[in-house]
């Protein structure tokens, strides 16, 4: 249980967004195991190479499975993301819960759902990302997530291509 008191001001700002994104080469299959597999995941999700090492990373992908990934930021900072897997239909969407940690301090909470769709007729795939936020206790997110989000899809575009 958390001490309310260990903090004087406890607040909550709520962000939302959507990313998009189309393959012309790839199957929504191949996108939706991007995500799935293990191999897949660890090929494209992580922090920036050369200011971020993984310190620990935990693959569980199932309904009620959680995964976790934590990192050591050349600064010092550690990161921590930790998600429970709540619905996945496969090769088309995918939904998980998940909080966001600086050092010892939960920053965030939030949902993201991604869609794996057929891209136009026939040929290709099309990704919808969709994230609602909870910024906790005067977090300032500014924008950051959705960058980092950003960063982190188009990490899993140049696996997709390459």
């Amino acid at each position: 249980m958390t001490d309310l008191t260990a903090t004087a001001a406890r607040s909550v700002s709520h962000g939302m967004f959507t990313i998009e994104r189309t393959y012309p080469s790839v199957t929504p299959r191949r996108v939706f195991d991007a995500f799935a597999t293990e191999a897949g995941k660890d090929a494209w999700f992580s922090g920036p190479d050369e200011r971020w090492d993984i310190v620990e990373r935990e693959f569980d992908f199932r309904v009620g499975g959680r995964e976790q990934l934590k990192g050591k930021w050349k600064t010092g900072m550690v990161t921590h993301f930790q998600a429970t897997y709540w619905d996945i239909v496969p090769g088309e969407r995918i939904v998980y819960a998940y909080s966001m940690h600086l050092d010892d301090r939960m920053i965030s909470v939030s949902l993201a759902t991604f869609e794996f769709k057929p891209a136009g007729a026939g040929a290709g795939a099309k990704l919808v990302m969709t994230e609602q936020g909870a910024f906790l206790d005067g977090y300032d997110d500014s924008g950051s997530r959705e960058r980092g989000s950003r960063e982190l899809i188009d990490k899993l575009s140049r696996y997709l291509e390459g």
